[in-house]
């Protein structure tokens, strides 16, 4: 089943010409799900060129405005297309609050939006479908805050063609049933099990995104062995202080626990203007080479762990916001976003 991550918007607390604020779409088959919502996130979407999908999860992870501050007019805009299905608003404390504020903005929508708001420490899931869950983490910002495990379930071990028809039975339905766990009775009226022809159970996936947050072991525990890491990095380790005084973390210190950890992909986002993102790569890759600093619209395939790594996959030129010419001339060998966020 394919799985995937795009980065809606990767900016720290205000967008800038080339990034948005905070959003990123999650893809696993045919669900979406959002995690954070900043101001313009639906027309990022439309940007991307993934057009306004109609999500039916929204993830928040605390209710700061650069992560909320899409949700009236994604809301509105789904009224106005005439959705009916309910939208279903999980969150840490204050969700509850936030949507009575909001809701003399939005109106009248006619579909159900439905909330729950998860006290630090439950330790039930966000979410759950079929062969995966969605768990909170709890994370450490300046205010009440939640990171999210994307967590698959195992899957059966790979199939012995060769030993189940060496036990006889036949190509065919009954393959199938062997491999969803079910007994067949062989030919000679043998029963023959899922034991029998099926290898070691297989690992899922497993994707943690953090939001805003200072290092933390319930980060480093959810993500060991994660297949991908995305994790903010609003500093640059020489400004550490001001990482602790703000309850951020450094590209450095994102790097170090990712390596702990032995996460396969790490992904930086949640980027300030006043670095370049060339800088913040270099620090962190000095301490965890697989490293990637996302631009928006950027996506991260994320296959089944024996058919490779996760891999990023740059967006299309045409969905990158246009930079001025004398900046695209004068751009450095990363390209002309990290002129324009370099100044």
């Amino acid at each position: 089943m394919d799985l995937s991550v795009t980065f809606i918007g990767t900016a720290a607390s205000v967008p800038t010409a080339a990034r948005g604020v905070a959003a990123t779409l999650v893809a696993r088959g045919g669900e979406r799900w959002l995690v954070d919502c900043g101001e313009g996130t639906q027309r990022q979407l439309l940007r991307a060129g993934i057009g306004l999908v109609d999500v039916d999860l929204i993830l928040l992870t605390h209710m700061h405005a650069d992560h909320v501050l899409g949700l009236p007019g994604l809301l509105k805009t789904y009224g106005l297309r005439g959705r009916d299905r309910p939208l279903h608003l999980v969150g840490p404390a204050g969700l509850d609050r936030l949507m009575e504020v909001l809701r003399p903005v939005v109106g009248r929508l006619p579909f159900d939006v439905v909330l729950e708001e998860i006290e630090r420490g439950d330790s039930d899931p966000a979410w759950e479908g079929d062969g995966y869950r969605i768990d909170p983490v709890p994370t450490r910002h300046s205010v009440a805050s939640l990171g999210y495990a994307l967590v698959e379930a195992e899957r059966p071990g790979s199939f012995d063609v060769a030993a189940a028809t060496a036990l006889g039975v036949a190509p065919g339905p009954d393959f199938g049933v062997l491999q969803r766990g079910g007994e067949v009775t062989a030919a000679g009226g043998r029963t023959v099990r899922p034991a029998d022809v099926l290898g070691p159970p297989r690992a899922g996936r497993t994707v943690v995104i953090t939001g805003d947050t200072e290092p933390c072991d319930a980060v480093l525990e959810a993500s060991r062995g994660a297949a991908l890491l995305v994790h903010e990095a609003t500093f640059l380790h020489a400004d550490r202080d001001r990482a602790r005084e703000t309850r951020h973390t450094t590209a450095r210190e994102a790097a170090e626990l990712a390596r702990e950890a032995d996460v396969a992909l790490l992904a930086l986002t949640h980027l300030s203007s006043r670095y370049a993102p060339r800088d913040l790569r270099a620090e962190a890759t000095a301490a965890f080479a697989r490293t990637v600093v996302p631009r928006d619209f950027d996506a991260v395939e994320v296959p089944l762990p024996e058919r490779g790594p996760p891999v990023l996959h740059p967006a299309r030129d045409r969905a990158r916001p246009p930079a001025p010419e004398a900046q695209v001339a004068a751009a450095p060998a990363g390209g002309a976003e990290e002129a324009v966020e370099g100044t």
